[in-house]
């Protein structure tokens, strides 16, 4: 993932999806099969594929609570 920015993570708890069943729902509260389903029909190009890659990943591996101090500050 070379187009990483750590900053990404900061947006993950607070960037909204801005379409489908899950408009206007922070990134990081969508539901993982929906992640998967992206996972498997491909992510969108861009910065909001990026991120949903991201919030894939951590959701994945078991690293939600990475993002708990960023929610925190929010």
């Amino acid at each position: 993932m070379s187009d990483f920015d750590p900053n990404y993570l900061k947006e993950l708890v607070t960037f909204q999806m801005p379409f489908g069943k899950y408009k206007g729902v922070l990134l990081c509260d969508l539901p993982e099969p929906y992640l998967v389903w992206f996972h498997k029909e491909g992510f969108p190009n861009g910065k909001l594929g990026v991120l949903l890659a991201t919030i894939y990943e951590i959701k994945l591996n078991g690293l939600e609570y990475l993002l708990k101090p960023l929610r925190e500050k929010k």
